[in-house]
């Protein structure tokens, strides 16, 4: 893409409500864009690019892991919700409204109710179980306190997941699946995580698990083993407590922010709900469940939290909305653009996400350029300038600000290994 073409309104401006530096980056490079109620956002086109990006690493890991990919309506009937009783648990933070029929629906804050319901109709035998379910869906709740930008939004893109089962054998081995293949979907993603024994709240259920992107800014406080990979939530474990329970090392206090949850839901919600299978001996019994939940959303204010510096956003390889920039120092250099137009098409063409920053007006010199790939966090830059003239050009690795000079006829292969 060419960024004369994109609407990217980067700005030097941090806004006043802003703490968090994935806020205040995110919005200052022209991620995402304040709507005006409070924790709801636009995704402008590089937001919406690198949330497609984050969003594909979810889905090929998930359906690699044989879990079906549906659509559900954002819109529920609250009857479903009435079947289990968390109408009321779910108090406020559920919005309800009603049709012009008078029926009462909510705007989905989670989908255990729907999926329950998608499947009953649809799952009649044991013969059909084990069975994952899957979608990547926008969710709302009405949040008291709405903040931090995309890390506590109102709107938010979610990955759920249930599975159904025949045995709790079953399901808990389908848990230890999930569990490692969120492990992969992180480690793609480029992220520092600890995956922790956790409460499980609102959803239910007799254990859980959540995945905490290790930041100083998180809102969770996490014990951790100095000696094996044991973590917890302090919500789970004594504050106080110094020795691991699982192999007795040393615990210390570290803060993360909450990415993934995973949940063994057993009959929680097929029970009241009436979902049930015929086993072996033709007689009903209800699904055992697991659920599986991702902030994908959030997932960019995490990496964004993990990655930055005082000059803007560091992108990792799999989340950047685009790995290279072509920044030419001087557009209406006849020979610079052509060079640039040319290495453009050679990285399209080996399938490099690339942008080539050809601004030419009078406001947009080199400087500016520089400071944009600096603040959007792209992984590489190639300048192109005056010294094409003896056949090379500066290679800029975001991550540490590095420069080298590299010559022309060389930087598709540098860069291609680069990013491998």
């Amino acid at each position: 893409m060419r960024f004369s073409r994109m609407l990217i309104p980067t700005t030097k401006e941090t806004p006043n409500d802003a703490v968090l530096a994935s806020h205040k980056l995110l919005l200052r490079a022209g991620f995402i864009q304040f709507v005006g109620g409070a924790g709801l956002y636009n995704f402008l086109p590089l937001g919406k690019i690198t949330l497609d990006k984050v969003r594909a690493v979810v889905k090929e890991e998930l359906d690699k892991a044989g879990c079906n990919e549906v659509h559900l309506p954002i819109v529920t009937p609250l009857s479903l919700w009435e079947e289990t009783g968390r109408a009321d648990k779910f108090g406020k933070e559920l919005l309800r409204f009603k049709d012009r029929h008078e029926n009462s629906f909510t705007l989905s804050p989670t989908n255990e109710e729907a999926m329950v319901n998608l499947v009953r109709q649809t799952v009649k035998s044991y013969k059909q179980l084990p069975l994952n379910v899957y979608q990547i869906n926008w969710k709302f709740r009405d949040e008291v306190r709405p903040r931090f930008g995309l890390m506590r939004g109102r709107e938010f893109l979610m990955k759920d997941a249930y599975s159904f089962h025949a045995t709790t054998e079953d399901m808990q081995r389908e848990f230890d699946l999930m569990e490692q293949t969120y492990k992969k979907i992180f480690t793609r993603l480029g992220l520092e995580f600890k995956v922790v024994e956790a409460d499980s709240g609102a959803i239910g259920g007799a254990g859980s698990k959540e995945f905490m992107i290790l930041a100083d800014s998180g809102e969770d406080t996490i014990m951790v083993c100095d000696a094996c990979d044991f973590g917890a939530n302090v919500e789970v474990i004594a504050e106080d407590e110094t020795n691991c329970p699982k192999c007795g090392g040393n615990l210390s206090q570290t803060k993360g922010i909450e990415a993934g949850h995973i949940f063994q839901l057993g009959t929680t919600y097929s029970e009241p709900m009436k979902a049930e299978f015929l086993n072996e001996n033709q007689k009903l019994e209800p699904f055992v469940m697991g659920t599986y939940g991702i902030g994908v959303s959030r997932l960019l204010a995490g990496i964004i939290e993990q990655n930055h510096d005082d000059k803007g956003c560091v992108w990792t390889k799999a989340s950047a909305p685009y790995n290279v920039d072509i920044i030419v120092a001087k557009a209406k250099n006849e020979e610079q653009m052509e060079v640039a137009e040319k290495l453009y098409s050679e990285l399209q063409a080996k399938g490099v996400d690339v942008l080539l920053d050809d601004r030419a007006d009078k406001k947009t010199g080199f400087g500016v350029k520089m400071k944009d790939f600096e603040l959007i966090g792209m992984n590489y830059a190639v300048v192109i300038g005056n010294d094409i003239s003896e056949g090379k050009v500066e290679l800029i690795t975001r991550k540490d600000l590095s420069k080298e000079s590299v010559a022309l006829e060389n930087i598709v292969d540098v860069l291609i290994e680069k990013l491998r």
